[in-house]
């Protein structure tokens, strides 16, 4: 029994990647990252660039591996080349290529350097959208082999995953079981198994599994036990190892934007079947390691890179479109070349990705005890029970996940003018979920009422180090906001933190701001603690599309009138004005 895993446990986020290789790009450490010290720059790089955080590096204890783990997570997926005096050896040893030195010729950007990003590579860092950036990891994973040169340590015939689960998933299809692999199913066989153990064998196990999983009293015992028993069998690992592989399976695989979230499973996106049902019909024919790596650098061929394939998957997404209200532009699609299908494609994707989150927020209203119970795991820092579920903020994750959670509490009050898409300036992913944070140069998030505008700004930090890093640039957004914006609409800046220091608010307290001309701008800015925000939005959860935008500007502005006191007075104050407007709310 093996147990294999995709990409890299280390780098939780595939989508965090792309910031990685766009630091590394402009870097001398392009095409040099071996050795300690160079693994030590790159991991400094990523720390210095807001990519990795870490108590070590902070402290100057040795950080190299955190380095070399990136590098790594970045090779295993082809969008860097390996060393090749390290594979070189194990390149002969295994299917004697003689022009290993020469690998890299004929492949645009590569000079034959170790650790230089490919042509994949560079795709990805140019890819805006998110459709773009799934089809940079779709061509990473449809290339991809366990095991392989890079992946060696596999004792299997070599298999491609993505395509192991997509056939699994359409075998389920053609049952009456749901086309759904979950997290314990994942976890205790998809992972354990490969296509040579036989299709009809695993989709019968899988079919026994949730038979006795819904006969069972305590699905969390019967999850664990099947854990512990998988890793019996293996004999060796721990049960915490299943979990984490099945979690970065999960997240790499939904990263092709072939699969979406289905409760605690995966299963395939609707609109890309097509693309699905192409990539499984594919016959996978034994490559030598040359050939294999160049396809891993330069991405592999999908099938809509067949014109005729592409036609019918522009197709299917013009139909998605339709259903949900949505209209396509018609193209004569027979004529065009095989790039403009590609485009034509990737901005029908984006196109439906926006209709859906455009649903998205319509539903948002009715979950205002689920974003209550998210702000809550903030709070607390603890798993919450939502709606019977367990949630927890993902390790690693918080900054994004904060900013999510903010932009889900302004989507539920539902009176914003400007489009949810264009109210966040973060990314997320199809299921709806942060891929990061805002980038530095704007604001996190900035909603659009009918008389009014907030631009929100975020943090985790705090004690004094909150105004050195916050206070210059949330002025800066909220001025550059105020300066750039066409319609004459009362700016608000609102400012949440899980606890707000007394220096970050008096820097707000006065809030102007000098413009290159040196004229000043009066920035009209509200520090506020996670946990006021909390209440006052669970205070208006029956005032969500009506009347609630209206009172929490009205909020706004009062604790704007407070703020002719020193700092830890003021920040007393809105507290005063938050619980004057609950209890007028909860009266109502």
């Amino acid at each position: 029994m093996i147990l294999w895993h995709l990409g890299n446990t280390t780098v939780r986020t595939p989508y965090r990647l792309r910031a990685a290789l766009a630091a590394l790009l402009n870097s001398p450490l392009n095409g040099n990252l071996q050795g300690r010290a160079n693994e030590t720059s790159f991991a400094r790089l990523l720390h210095q660039a807001g990519i990795l955080n870490a108590d070590r590096i902070v402290s100057g204890k040795d950080f190299s591996d955190l380095g070399r783990k990136w590098r790594s997570a970045l090779e295993q997926l082809g969008f860097i080349t390996c060393s090749m005096k390290q594979r070189s050896q194990e390149i002969l040893d295994k299917d004697s290529v003689l022009d290993w030195p020469h690998i890299t010729d004929g492949i645009d950007n590569l000079s034959g350097r170790p650790y230089e990003i490919t042509p994949n590579g560079l795709s990805l860092i140019n890819s805006k959208s998110l459709a773009a950036q799934q089809e940079c990891f779709l061509r990473s994973l449809a290339a991809y082999r366990i095991p392989s040169i890079i992946e060696s340590r596999y004792l299997c015939i070599s298999f491609s995953p993505l395509r192991f689960v997509i056939k699994l998933l359409l075998a389920l299809s053609r049952t009456e079981y749901e086309s759904v692999i979950t997290f314990p199913e994942m976890t205790t066989i998809i992972q354990t198994h490969t296509p040579d153990d036989g299709l009809e064998m695993i989709l019968q196990e899988i079919i026994q599994f949730r038979s006795a999983r819904g006969e069972a009293e305590n699905k969390k015992r019967f999850d664990s036990e099947a854990r512990d028993r998988t890793v019996q069998k293996r004999g060796e690992g721990n049960p915490h190892t299943l979990t984490d592989y099945a979690d970065v399976n999960f997240r790499y695989l939904k990263a092709t934007g072939l699969f979406s979230t289905i409760g605690h499973g995966i299963s395939l996106t609707p609109d890309r079947t097509a693309m699905a049902y192409y990539l499984a019909d594919e016959v996978i024919e034994p490559v030598s390691t040359k050939v294999y790596l160049q396809n891993l650098w330069q991405g592999a061929t999908l099938p809509s890179d067949n014109r005729f394939k592409a036609i019918e998957i522009i197709n299917e997404l013009e139909r998605h479109i339709e259903d949900r209200g949505g209209k396509s532009s018609s193209h004569d699609l027979v004529n065009l070349s095989i790039p403009e299908l590609s485009r034509i494609r990737l901005d029908l994707e984006d196109m439906l990705r926006a209709l859906e989150e455009e649903q998205y927020a319509l539903e948002q209203p009715a979950k205002v005890a689920e974003i209550t119970g998210w702000i809550d795991a903030f709070l607390s820092n603890k798993q919450i029970i939502i709606d019977g579920e367990r949630v927890q903020i993902p390790r690693g994750e918080a900054p994004a996940y904060f900013e999510w959670i903010i932009w889900r509490a302004f989507l539920a009050i539902n009176s914003l003018v400007n489009k949810p898409y264009e109210a966040r300036k973060f990314q997320i992913d199809q299921d709806f979920l942060p891929v990061n944070t805002a980038p530095s140069r704007v604001p996190d998030m900035v909603f659009c009422f009918e008389d009014a505008i907030v631009v929100v700004e975020v943090t985790l930090s705090t004690s004094s180090r909150q105004e050195a890093m916050e206070g210059e640039p949330v002025r800066r957004h909220v001025a550059q906001f105020i300066t750039e914006q066409k319609e004459k609409k009362d700016v608000y800046g609102l400012f949440i933190a899980v606890e707000v220091d007394s220096n970050t608010a008096h820097t707000f307290k006065y809030g102007d701001w000098y413009l290159r001309d040196d004229e000043k701008i009066n920035l009209q800015i509200v520090p506020m603690a996670l946990s006021d925000f909390r209440n006052i939005f669970a205070a208006g959860a029956s005032h969500m599309g009506k009347d609630m935008a209206g009172h929490f500007i009205e909020v706004l502005m009062r604790c704007r009138a407070q703020a002719n006191v020193d700092a830890p007075v003021w920040k007393s104050k809105i507290t005063e004005q938050i619980q004057r407007k609950i209890d007028m709310l909860s009266r109502e």
